[in-house]
């Protein structure tokens, strides 16, 4: 047990969001931050798991804005950060099927327009097999495709975050278990944590635990409306037949999808929640017990991309990652109703690393001006007492 360690932020979760948020608060001359993650290593948690997409294509303004800042940031990510955010635009392709998928894709884009993504586009079937000719001759009408959508590296972000918090003074210690909160019950500020290696003194404290982040509210006495979902991801043997820069390719039926990641294909088809307690201890297609969800994307994969029939799929090499989901999929972003110094910066549902360059800004600002430059009233940790949830299609 160390002595009692303090600080002027104290961040739960050493992801890739809490990680932006430690290297945005840096930048602005809050060095005196403290990272803690329960984690062996960075990256112990979902971030390594993610499959790297990139995209603005999204059914409400809040994320088509989301994704606009962080793609401006993912560009100047090596100049700021001397990291690398493997980013690259190779474009995402959402492919309906019938008058109603292009119906969806269609309203989506109108808005993503207005939103300020004017590259984003409706195209014809001719165009969606000149972009991906590897598609099955099977029934289509059309879809959309925004070319500067795309890939990223999700431990690239992490490490260039962590490291350049790191030389500018940021403090990261993973091992650390969080036990209890020590909390004033008049004011129900949070004067300190204990952790299995100490206890910790904080003006700020930020919840960024990630999939974790309902069990680390509750500690706090905090209903968080965050839970896990187990999102699977299949692997072929190594093969050339699809190019590296293919672009994600969605199937908005069933949200089958699949992208050409280190000379593999990663294919991926969403699974309804599973009513079973969610834990995620690294063992490949532990919720597929029966191999159903394996057999079913191995045949729709060699249906829908005839070029991958013959291409093994290496259960061995496949793995499962999480989710971390709130009730209409939104981020839940900024100061707790209940607990008066507690930041909320989780609930991503899924589009945690391609938001977190956002994120990490908004939080920060919220924290050192009381106030964020980006409009995030949407994303407000209150918005479901308030009976106000975002209603938008959900694209993935």
């Amino acid at each position: 047990m160390t002595g009692r360690r303090t600080a002027d932020v104290a961040i739960i979760g050493a992801g890739v969001i809490g990680a932006s948020i430690a290297w945005h608060l840096a930048q602005r001359g809050c060095t005196n931050v403290l990272v803690l993650d329960r984690g062996d290593a960075a990256g112990a948690g979902s971030t390594a798991r993610a499959t790297g997409g990139f995209r603005a294509q999204f059914g409400s303004e809040v994320n088509v804005r989301l994704s606009l800042l962080s793609r401006e940031k993912l560009l100047r990510f090596t100049e700021e950060t001397h990291g690398d955010a493997g980013f690259r635009q190779d474009g995402y392709l959402f492919i309906a099927g019938s008058e109603d998928e292009l119906r969806i894709l269609s309203e989506a884009n109108t808005l993503q327009q207005l939103s300020g993504l004017v590259e984003a586009r409706i195209i014809e079937e001719s165009e969606v097999r000149r972009i991906n000719p590897a598609i099955a001759e099977t029934e289509m009408i059309g879809g959309v495709f925004c070319p500067t959508d795309g890939f990223l590296s999700p431990m690239g972000i992490l490490r260039g975050y962590l490291d350049d918090a790191s030389r500018m003074g940021v403090r990261t210690c993973f091992g650390e278990e969080i036990q209890q909160f020590e909390i004033d019950d008049g004011s129900r500020r949070i004067a300190g944590l204990t952790t299995n290696k100490g206890a910790i003194s904080a003006s700020i404290f930020v919840n960024a635990a990630g999939a974790w982040a309902a069990d680390v509210a509750r500690l706090a006495g905090i209903a968080l409306p965050v839970v896990p979902l187990r999102r699977q991801v299949a692997v072929t043997a190594p093969t050339d037949l699809l190019p590296e820069a293919m672009p994600m390719t969605i199937f908005t039926v069933d949200g089958f999808h699949l992208r050409v990641r280190d000379g593999r294909v990663l294919l991926l088809l969403p699974q309804p929640p599973s009513a079973e307690p969610v834990m995620l201890r690294g063992k490949p297609f532990d919720a597929d017990p029966d191999g159903r969800w394996l057999a079913e994307v191995v045949r729709l994969a060699a249906e829908r991309i005839p070029r991958l029939a013959n291409v093994p799929v290496r259960k061995q090499d496949g793995w499962s990652g999480l989710y971390e989901m709130t009730p209409d999929h939104h981020a839940i972003l900024g100061l707790s109703e209940e607990g008066s110094n507690l930041f909320l910066a989780n609930g991503s549902s899924g589009h945690g690393v391609m938001h977190s360059p956002a994120i990490g800004q908004i939080l920060a600002e919220m924290i050192l001006d009381g106030r964020s430059s980006f409009d995030a009233r949407a994303l407000r940790p209150s918005r479901f007492v308030e009976g106000k949830p975002n209603e938008s299609p959900v694209l993935l």
